[in-house]
């Protein structure tokens, strides 16, 4: 991506003495993920999963954060208030001339931070994002419950992102999202859709998820399952027959199911395992790496909800289920390590890396040494089938002979 010119010590554009729109456009620019505003320090940029400053800027004060927060927060009043109140903001922002930011301002020892993500201007497909073929599937489904789960940073909303949109493209439906902020913006297309915003469109996750069932919905975005009121009105929406597709902060399938029903007080675990092994679909759990060569790739785990999958919810026995999904490549499932090995045999991700982030270093270790022996055997195969059909594609000279100055 080509390097805007910026000249840091020309007169702000903004706030204070700093000029947010200068860093925003420079980091965006060199491709950096995040950029973070500290007091004391240079503005520091993530590229490619590292922190690093952003050179030519100078140390950020104290004024000049709290006067960026009445800048990014400006547009809701009560956010700046809770903000005053709390410590706390979360809110999106969108500068002329560049994509939108999901911007978090809190306050540490007293003073001001803040930390932008940068949000991609267009909405984007499974296959700009090399998601399997699973996460497709799953985007097929007409009712019940999917789950995109990950840590923070693992691309969770871009994979939500990209189902929504294939649903706007490929369906004549109404959907209905509810996000804390608004950070992809979607246009109509085959569908309708609603983005309301927490705090600014509705005062909170529940309540726009009890409205949204009276506003004629197909499928319902909710940013996070974050507590047991909000999980049991979605369940409830998927049993009613409505798509709903939420997030998780959880590494993969198995501690996801354990956290859905831990939500819930003991004496209804049993009726909400019974509810969850009905209505569940799916869930894909995702984890960001570096690619070899610059940038990041996604590392997926899908479970689909067959019928073993579906015993194994009802009888509480998750430590199972990833033996299901190894099992469940019929249903487009993968684990994991599944997807760890791939990246690493087709040179996208570094061994040592994929090895790190494998759920069993062990395992993964040997099941990637079985799957480098076999890719060997396949190519040296391949090697010598090409050589042999080159052998009988020339000719034999013995079979030919003159006749006539023509070779016959």
């Amino acid at each position: 991506m080509s390097e805007t010119p910026f000249h840091p010590d020309d007169p702000p554009n903004g706030a204070g003495h700093v000029d947010l729109q200068a860093i925003l456009h420079t980091a965006v620019d060199r491709g950096a993920s995040d950029v973070h505003l500290k007091v004391g320090r240079p503005p520091i940029v993530r590229f490619d999963g590292d922190l690093g400053p952003l050179e030519g800027f100078p140390l950020l004060d104290a004024l000049e954060l709290e006067d960026l927060v009445t800048v990014v927060g400006g547009s809701s009043r009560s956010r700046l208030g809770m903000f005053e109140k709390t410590g706390e903001l979360d809110t999106a922002y969108q500068p002329e001339g560049l994509p939108r930011f999901r911007v978090n301002a809190f306050r540490q020892r007293g003073e001001v931070s803040i930390a932008f993500r940068v949000i991609p201007r267009k909405v984007p497909d499974f296959q700009s994002l090399r998601l399997p073929p699973g996460v497709e599937r799953l985007s097929e489904e007409h009712r019940g419950l999917v789950l995109v789960t990950g840590a923070t940073g693992s691309g969770k909303t871009t994979t939500l992102a990209a189902m929504v949109g294939h649903i706007n493209r490929t369906r004549r439906q109404h959907i209905v999202t509810i996000e804390d902020p608004i950070e992809i913006l979607h246009d109509d297309a085959t569908c309708i859709i609603n983005q309301r915003e927490v705090g600014i469109d509705t005062e909170s996750f529940n309540e726009a998820l009890r409205r949204a069932l009276r506003q004629d919905p197909d499928v319902i975005l909710i940013g996070e399952m974050r507590d047991a009121e909000t999980a049991e009105t979605a369940l409830q929406a998927a049993e009613s027959g409505h798509l709903v597709l939420s997030t998780m902060h959880t590494v993969d399938a198995s501690e996801t199911l354990g956290r859905l029903v831990e939500f819930f007080p003991a004496i209804k675990q049993p009726m909400i395992r019974s509810i969850l092994a009905g209505v569940l679909r799916g869930v894909i759990s995702q984890r960001l790496l570096p690619r070899i060569g610059g940038g990041r790739v996604a590392a997926v785990e899908v479970m689909a909800a067959n019928s073993r999958i579906q015993e194994l919810i009802r009888e509480n026995k998750p430590e199972f289920v990833p033996e299901a999904i190894a099992e469940g490549a019929f249903f487009q499932m993968q684990t994991l390590t599944k997807a760890l090995i791939d990246l690493v045999l087709s040179g996208d991700v570094d061994e040592e890396i994929a090895a790190a982030a494998a759920p069993n270093r062990h395992d993964f270790t040997i099941a990637l040494e079985r799957a480098l022996k076999e890719q060997a055997v396949r190519e040296r195969t391949e090697k010598e089938q090409d050589a042999a059909a080159e052998e009988e594609a020339v000719p034999d000279s013995s079979l030919l002979r003159v006749d006539n100055l023509r070779v016959v």
